[in-house]
């Protein structure tokens, strides 16, 4: 088997991201975030991930447009090494949860990136899907506000107007970026399933199903949380004055 060179981009990028955690720790945190330390490193790392990502996916599509023509066989070399740099952090970001977390708080997690790095493995392995695989990642520019939801919350900031015009932004760039887009991507490949091999297909469509269905639960666990718990305490205050 010829050696494949990104990964070395993989390795790097796994090395990169573990200091940019350790780094992360340097940081000055919040005081509630002293008792958890190790989650404000983590969310500090993802969020270096989702904006290095998210923009670079954009500028991807912006600087080789071909690739939106065809997702399978055309792509960029920093397309490829854009898939390749975020294997690296997903991998990264699976041991750090594996070692520093219950498995009964990350099992969503963890196997949401075993989902991912299995799907983009195989996209950088044949050369092939590296568009697809480009699309996924601009769901990064919403977990850019999710990650500095988080940030927020550790920050006891849930009453600033930070929180609320982040929240606003947050949902719709869900909507945008998350959800359209998984959709979009489901799309593509009931319409392309002529074009795929059949395990290909099976692997991508199971992955789609499952992002699919964990994207549904997190935006109702968003809205309810930011949106409707106010209303409904305000009317529990209302009703306790009457």
């Amino acid at each position: 088997m010829d050696w494949n060179p990104a990964l070395l981009v993989v390795g790097g990028s796994v090395g990169a991201f573990t200091l940019i955690n350790g780094a992360a720790g340097l940081l000055p945190m919040p005081e509630s975030a002293l008792r958890n330390s190790w989650k404000w490193r983590n969310i500090c790392t993802s969020l270096v991930h989702s904006v290095v990502t998210g923009v670079w996916a954009l500028l991807c599509f912006y600087l080789h447009p071909q690739m939106a023509q065809d997702l399978i066989g055309t792509h960029s070399t920093p397309s490829h090494c854009l898939v390749s740099v975020s294997i690296g952090y997903f991998v990264h970001d699976f041991a750090d949860m594996l070692w520093n977390q219950r498995l009964q708080h990350s099992w969503e997690l963890l196997f949401h990136h075993a989902v991912v790095i299995s799907c983009f493995g195989i996209s950088v392995c044949l050369c092939r899907y590296v568009g697809f695989s480009v699309v996924a990642l601009l769901v990064e520019i919403n977990s850019i506000f999710l990650h500095l939801r988080q940030i927020l919350l550790m920050g006891n900031m849930q009453r600033a107007t930070a929180f609320t015009l982040n929240s606003i932004v947050n949902l719709g760039t869900y909507v945008v970026f998350r959800i359209s887009t998984l959709a979009w991507m489901t799309r593509w490949l009931v319409l392309n399933r002529d074009n795929i091999p059949l395990v290909i297909y099976s692997i991508g469509s199971g992955g789609m199903a499952i992002m699919t269905v964990m994207n549904i639960v997190l935006f109702y666990r968003l809205l309810r949380s930011d949106f409707l718990k106010p209303s409904r305490e305000g009317k529990r205050e209302k009703e306790k004055k009457i």
